[in-house]
């Protein structure tokens, strides 16, 4: 399919101050002379802020990465999310088209588009409000039909339905995504028969419904104020301290540049001598564990025996200054939330892989599972 920029150009785009903050901090991931590789997530930022993309933001982001236009223009129509033409000012719906969608009743989906929106896909609205399209599958099959509204999935839906979503975004508001027909996830429609935990503690939400309510932003333009996106960014005085979590997301860097591990180094208090271990200021997701200076002994523990942690995960926890088995089994809720903020692109994994426990093991001299499997060079759990 040709791709080509919208006939009707604006005469200029800049970022938002709080986007340009977030845009110059994005930039700081990369070494110096590879500013180019933050092409992506800074055509997104400007996609995301207008809602499209324009040539004259293609052409601020090659300026601030000091590219060629013709190079940014090709990252720009090769990705098909980039959308290059306008689009409705609340919501571009994304019908999915696909076998099992189309099977169960994406025609009807598209034919309230048709009819709500615009006769033709890529078109906005009479009202300016909305514009649609037809796209490939989007991976929530077990839902169809299902279509994507601004950053959320609404799934198990009916034509009835949509045009309810339509009119109550068109209203101001914004509909709870996920499954529209009661179901909790992608279980049977006649109910789980295992995994049932949502039912026995009377979950309302799954964790994507429950984390797009909490930010209410499904439809909402990124402008670089979201909480919690930006917030401990833009709060940070200038020059002041980067040592406490992260921005969020997506930029993990806070403007801490990447060493040679790919990890941002983390900076501490110098400690006085002959005290290596030290205690800091709590951060504000969690409180910082005991850390070391060096490794006791001169040498650490090799952390790539516990499952989920793989080189450069050992080695941005080094850089915190935690070295040992008994470090990582000691620590408290707050300490794993600590952690957890930054350890930057692997959020997450403290929980997921029971670091906790392994670590708990290995330290009282036992070998894990994983451990036997793994050998000295943790190889079954590459980053």
């Amino acid at each position: 399919m040709l791709r080509r920029l919208h006939p009707d150009q604006p005469d200029s785009f800049a970022f938002t101050p709080a986007n340009r903050k977030w845009a110059e901090a994005e930039i700081t991931k990369f070494p110096e002379g590879r500013q180019a590789s933050a092409i992506i997530p800074l055509l997104w930022r400007a996609h995301e802020q207008e809602g499209w993309l324009t040539r004259p933001a293609i052409e601020y982001v090659a300026d601030m990465l000091g590219m060629a236009y013709i190079r940014a223009l090709e990252v720009a129509t090769f990705y098909f999310q980039f959308q290059l033409q306008p689009v409705g000012s609340v919501a571009n719906i994304q019908v999915c088209g696909t076998t099992t969608c189309m099977i169960c009743g994406a025609e009807d989906l598209i034919a309230v588009c048709r009819d709500k929106i615009a006769p033709t896909p890529h078109t906005v609205s009479a009202d300016g409000k909305f514009s649609w399209e037809e796209v490939e599958c989007q991976g929530a099959c077990a839902n169809a039909p299902m279509a994507m509204i601004g950053k959320d999935y609404y799934e198990d839906l009916t034509a009835d339905r949509l045009a309810e979503i339509i009119d109550e975004l068109a209203a101001g508001a914004v509909p709870v995504p996920g499954p529209q027909n009661g179901r909790f996830s992608c279980e049977s429609l006649g109910g789980p028969s295992n995994l049932t935990g949502h039912v026995e503690n009377r979950m309302e939400h799954n964790g994507s419904v429950a984390r797009a309510v909490e930010l209410g932003d499904t439809v909402k333009r990124i402008d670089g104020t979201e909480v919690p996106l930006l917030a401990k960014w833009i709060a940070r005085p200038e020059g002041g301290d980067n040592t406490q979590g992260n921005a969020a997301q997506p930029d993990r860097s806070e403007g801490r540049a990447p060493d040679h591990t790919g990890a941002t180094k983390q900076e501490a208090p110098e400690q006085p001598k002959g005290h290596p271990v030290s205690k800091a200021t709590p951060a504000p997701d969690g409180e910082k564990p005991v850390t070391l200076e060096r490794a006791r002994g001169g040498t650490p523990d090799n952390l790539k025996l516990i499952k989920g942690i793989g080189p450069k995960i050992e080695a941005m926890l080094n850089q915190m200054g935690i070295y040992h088995y008994d470090q990582i089994a000691a620590w408290s809720d707050a300490e794993i939330a600590w952690v957890d903020q930054n350890l930057e692109g692997f959020r997450g994994r403290i929980s997921r892989d029971s670091w906790i426990a392994q670590a708990a093991k290995l330290a009282s001299g036992e070998e894990t599972e994983f451990a036997k499997r793994a050998g000295e060079d943790g190889l079954y759990d590459k980053d």
